[in-house]
């Protein structure tokens, strides 16, 4: 009976591990394919344009933001400046009680009516009975020059708010150019330090072998080793360089700047405009000259606006309602209480001890260092276009010129390399070789930005970026 009961004891605790390892074969097939189906449901990251970061960033820029807010703010006082030429309408509800007493109104109609042959007069002679319900509609309008100065005024400051929003989207985009650019350079860079760690780590390996085959001594391992330890930090420099210009670019673009993305950027720079092209765009489209011309604009309207203090006003107005002792249409009598009544008012300025000369003064040293701004600005402008299109040149030509150098110093490792090989070379001649290769590497990558910065400086000068 007891061994009947051992072998049923065994037979459960065969299944149990069998469900046991079963259970774990499960779990490790579903762990496996985790990373998998991880894998392929992660979206690739986003491939960012020039013109997508810059609109990213002008969604997510604060002094930007400030800018446009300037704008529209001017734009809202220019209508409520236009909408001061209108009358102006409201409708008024008041009632006055005031302390009765002053003495029994004399008058043949009040004594033959019982209703009011007790009413008495307010206390206060400013007012006009003792119960008094005003409810009137009145019509307001103020003529005179200064209103008119006014909206021209308002125009000049929107035109000045909507340069310096211009000012502000150029401002923005140069530092989305770069820290776009930036990017882009720090990542050619990484491959440019990995491919010379690969190199050195490779020579290193070389040299080793030819110490083994005792034809080098080992001063070449030494100096191999060296050079590789040197290439590996410039690698974690180049990497870590590239992190910071892609996090400072992602502060701009994302919610969370770590999101990981991509550029977008053209296998072959573009070639600069032609120079009538970019004169033409100048005179059209520059921010600086519009708010420096508007600035100008807006001295001038100043200099009326003050001037305009010497000048009469003219106020008009008709009120149409109830001003009676009852709310209603009529009186108790069976008189109208509804009525109308108009009125024109003249103000002619007499004295302000000299206020408006003074004011006048004031606005007509203001324009004259408004013109002189605005007379700099077109001087700046065209020393700009100067040095923005010249750099633009220059640094498009080199290009060509670059990419000639890597050419030849990356042969030139090449050759170096074969004749150490050989013995014929040293390995200060490698090492000298190597340093020259990443040299021009990396003299060409500044170069390309340079190139491409200078691009979009003369595009941002001309409005076409």
């Amino acid at each position: 009976m007891s061994l009947f009961r051992a072998k049923q004891s065994l037979e459960r605790l065969r299944k149990r591990v069998l469900q046991l390892v079963y259970l774990a074969a499960l779990t490790s097939a579903a762990l496996a394919q985790q990373p998998a189906a991880q894998v392929a449901t992660q979206p690739s990251p986003a491939a960012i344009t020039l013109g997508e970061a810059i609109a990213r960033a002008r969604a997510n820029e604060p002094a930007f933001a400030d800018a446009n807010a300037r704008s529209k703010n001017a734009a809202l006082d220019q209508a409520i400046a236009k909408a001061a030429l209108l009358p102006s309408a409201v409708y008024n509800n008041q009632f006055f009680y005031t302390q009765g007493g002053a003495g029994f109104i004399k008058n043949p109609v009040r004594a033959e009516d019982p209703a009011l042959k007790d009413t008495s007069a307010p206390r206060f002679i400013a007012n006009n009975a003792v119960h008094e319900y005003i409810s009137q509609a009145s019509v307001t309008e103020t003529v005179g020059p200064a209103q008119f100065n006014a909206v021209s005024k308002a125009s000049a400051t929107l035109a000045i708010a909507n340069a310096e929003l211009e000012i502000a989207r150029r401002g923005l985009v140069a530092t989305v150019v770069g820290l776009y650019y930036a990017v882009s350079e720090g990542s050619r860079k990484v491959d440019i330090a990995q491919r010379a760690a690969d190199e050195a780590a490779d020579f290193t390996s070389q040299t080793q072998k030819r110490e083994t085959a005792r034809e080098a001594a080992h001063a070449d391992v030494v100096k191999a080793q060296l050079q590789q330890q040197q290439r590996d930090r410039d690698l974690v420099d180049a990497k870590l360089n590239a992190d910071k210009a892609r996090l400072e670019l992602g502060v701009l673009l994302f919610p969370d700047p770590r999101s990981p993305y991509t550029l977008a950027l053209p296998e072959t720079p573009p070639v600069p405009p032609s120079r009538a092209d970019v004169e033409a765009a100048l005179a059209k489209r520059n921010p600086e000259l519009q708010s420096a011309l508007a600035s100008s604009r807006l001295a001038d309207l100043n200099v009326t606006s003050a001037r305009l203090g010497y000048l009469p006003d003219l106020s008009l107005n008709y009120t149409y309602g109830i001003d009676a002792a009852q709310f209603a249409v009529h009186n108790i009598i069976g008189d109208d209480n509804l009525g109308y009544s108009a009125s024109a008012t003249l103000n002619i300025p007499l004295w302000d001890w000299f206020t408006t000369r003074d004011k006048v003064r004031q606005s007509e040293v203001n324009r004259n260092a408004a013109r002189i701004a605005a007379t700099n600005t077109q001087r700046k402008l065209i020393a700009e276009l100067e040095e923005n299109y010249a750099e633009a040149v220059a640094a498009h030509d080199e290009l060509q010129s670059l990419d000639l150098s890597v050419d030849t110093a990356g042969e030139s490792l090449r050759l170096t390399r074969l004749r150490y090989t050989s013995g014929e070379a040293t390995v200060f001649e490698v090492v000298d070789a190597e340093n020259s290769y990443i040299a021009v590497e990396t003299a060409r990558e500044d170069g390309l930005v340079r190139y491409e910065t200078a691009l979009a400086n003369l595009q941002m000068l001309t409005g076409t970026l």
